[in-house]
C-alpha cells in the first residue's frame, strides 16, 4: 500500500504548474492539480494571451494610418468592443481547454478548489477534501495589487479586470510605469480612449536601459498617450462626471475609469505555507533554492510566487527542472542569466543582457552602440516615430553584454538575438554576421562607430 495518495501533488494550473504535472505523470508518476480558479493561470486566462489580443486589436488604429500614405482609402473603420470581447474570450476558453486535456492525457489529476498545505504531506482542497503526497509544488502566481492607504483607492480596477470591461471608457488614468501599466496605455490609447499614464518616478520602465526608457516615453507620447511623472495619487473621488483624481503635486484631472497597475505581488495568501515549514523571503515571496527547492525538504515552487524572473517562459523551464531533477533523474537547474524579456508597448521593445547602467557597474568600460532611426515601413505616412538599437559591449573582452531594441517586430529580433548573447558572443564575432536587407534587424550587424553622447566628445 502506498504511503501517500500520490507522488506528487501541483498547487496551481498556470503554464508552470501544468508543465511540472504533465512531465511528472509521463514519467509513470502519480500526479493531482489543484487549481481554484479556470486551468491556464495568469498568462492564458489573464495575462499574456488576451493583453497580445488587446495590442493586435488596437494596433490597427496605427495601421489604418501607415497605410493612407501606400495609397490605401480607408473610410469610416470603426471598431465593436463586445465582438473583440466574444472573440478573445472563445479563444481563451479553448486554450483553457487544451491546457485541462493535455492534463489528462499525461494521466494526472485535475481538482477544482484552493488547496493549502495542513502539514508537509498533506493538502486539503475545497468541496473536495485532504490529499497525500510525498512531493508538492506550488506555483500559484503573482496577483495585481493596488494601495488601500489612498481616499478612493476602491474605485480602481486592475488588469483583472480590464480584460472584462462592459463597454470602453472615453477616459482612462493608468496608475503605474511598469510594463503592463506601459502596455495597457498603449492598448487604450490605440483603441482611441483619452489615455494618461501617472507614475511618481522620474522616468518609465524601471529596470531596463535608460536609453530605451526615455525613447518608450518619447514614442507612446507621439501616439497621444498623455504620461504624467513626478506624480502620485493623493485621492479619488467620485463625480457626477467620472473620477475626480487629486495629486500629491497639487494637479488635477477626470477619467472614467482608473487602472492600478502599481506591481504585482507573490499569491502566498491562505496556502498554509508556515504550517509546513516554508518560508517567505523579505519580498514576500516563497524562498527557494537553485533547484526551486523550499526551506521544507519535500515542497518546491516555481514560477511568478518565487519573485525570481516573472515571465512566463521562465516558469515553464523552472517547472521542467524540477521534473528532470525529481522523476527523471537528471539534476537540472535553470540558468536565470540572459533571458530576454518583450514589452508590448506601441512600438514594443525587445530587450536581453544588461541595461547599460548595469553593466558599467558590473564591468566598468564599455563600447556602446546605438542607432536612431525611421523604420523603412513609415518613409510614406510622414510619421515620426523612431526605432532604436543598442548593443552594450565590454571594452576588455568584447563579448556584447546586452542588446535593446524599441521598434516594429522587436519582440522577434531579441529573441534570436538572445540566442548569440547567452552564448557570449563578441561584439567581432556579431558583425561577422551578414546583414538581412532590408530589414530592421539589420542595423545590429552593421553598427561600427562606438556612441558617445553628445558633449563628451563625440556627436551620435
Amino acid at each position: 500500500m502506498a504511503k501517500y495518495d500520490y507522488d506528487l501533488f501541483v498547487i496551481g494550473a498556470g503554464s508552470g504548474g501544468v508543465r511540472a504535472a504533465r512531465l511528472a505523470a509521463m514519467s509513470g508518476a502519480k500526479v493531482a492539480v489543484a487549481e481554484e480558479d479556470r486551468v491556464g493561470g495568469t498568462c492564458v486566462i489573464r495575462g499574456c494571451v488576451p493583453k497580445k489580443f488587446m495590442v493586435y486589436a488596437a494596433e490597427f488604429a496605427h495601421h489604418f494610418k501607415t497605410a493612407k500614405g501606400y495609397g490605401w482609402t480607408i473610410d469610416g473603420a470603426t471598431f465593436d468592443w463586445p465582438t473583440f470581447l466574444a472573440e478573445k474570450d472563445k479563444e481563451i476558453a479553448r486554450l483553457s481547454g487544451i491546457y485541462v486535456r493535455n492534463l489528462q492525457n499525461a494521466g494526472a489529476e485535475l481538482a477544482h478548489g484552493k488547496a493549502r498545505l495542513v502539514d508537509a504531506h498533506t493538502v486539503e482542497i475545497d468541496k473536495v477534501g485532504r490529499r497525500t503526497a510525498d512531493k508538492i509544488l506550488i506555483s500559484t502566481g503573482g496577483q495585481a495589487w493596488q494601495p488601500t492607504e489612498i481616499p478612493g483607492a476602491e474605485l480602481g480596477i486592475t488588469s483583472k479586470e480590464a480584460f472584462h470591461l462592459t463597454e470602453l471608457p472615453k477616459r482612462i488614468v493608468i496608475a503605474g510605469g511598469g510594463y503592463i501599466a506601459v502596455e495597457f496605455a498603449g492598448i487604450f490609447n490605440g483603441l482611441g480612449v483619452d489615455t494618461t499614464l501617472v507614475y511618481r518616478g522620474p522616468n518609465i520602465l524601471r529596470g531596463f536601459d535608460d536609453d530605451v526608457r526615455s525613447h518608450v516615453t518619447e514614442e507612446i507620447e507621439k501616439r497621444g498617450v498623455k504620461v504624467v511623472l513626478g506624480a502620485q495619487h493623493a485621492s479619488i473621488e467620485k463625480t457626477s462626471t467620472g473620477l475626480l483624481h487629486k495629486f500629491t503635486d497639487g494637479h488635477e484631472t477626470e477619467s472614467d475609469v482608473l487602472m492600478w497597475a502599481v506591481g504585482r505581488r507573490p499569491y502566498v495568501q491562505g496556502l498554509g505555507l508556515e504550517t509546513a515549514g516554508v518560508e517567505l523571503n523579505e519580498a514576500g515571496a516563497i524562498k527557494v533554492d537553485d533547484y526551486s527547492r523550499t526551506t521544507a525538504t519535500n515542497i518546491w515552487a516555481v514560477g511568478d510566487v518565487t519573485d525570481r524572473i516573472n515571465l512566463t517562459p521562465v516558469a515553464i523551464r523552472e517547472a521542467a527542472a524540477f521534473a528532470e531533477t525529481e522523476f527523471y533523474d537528471r539534476p537540472t537547474r535553470f540558468d536565470h542569466d540572459m533571458v530576454a524579456s518583450a514589452v508590448f508597448s506601441q512600438p514594443p521593445i525587445g530587450s536581453v543582457g544588461l541595461s547599460e547602467a548595469d553593466a558599467r557597474h558590473q564591468f566598468g568600460k564599455l563600447d556602446i552602440y546605438l542607432s536612431r532611426q525611421r523604420p523603412m515601413k513609415y518613409t510614406f505616412s510622414g510619421s515620426e516615430e523612431r526605432a532604436l538599437l543598442k548593443l552594450v559591449v565590454d571594452s576588455a573582452t568584447e563579448r556584447v553584454l546586452g542588446c535593446h531594441v524599441v521598434g516594429p517586430d522587436a519582440p522577434e529580433i531579441i529573441q534570436m538575438a538572445a540566442i548569440a548573447i547567452k552564448m557570449g558572443v563578441t561584439k567581432t564575432q556579431w558583425d561577422s554576421t551578414c546583414a538581412v536587407h532590408p530589414t530592421l534587424a539589420e542595423e545590429l550587424v552593421t553598427m561600427r562607430e562606438k556612441y558617445v553622447p553628445m558633449g563628451l566628445g563625440q556627436v551620435a
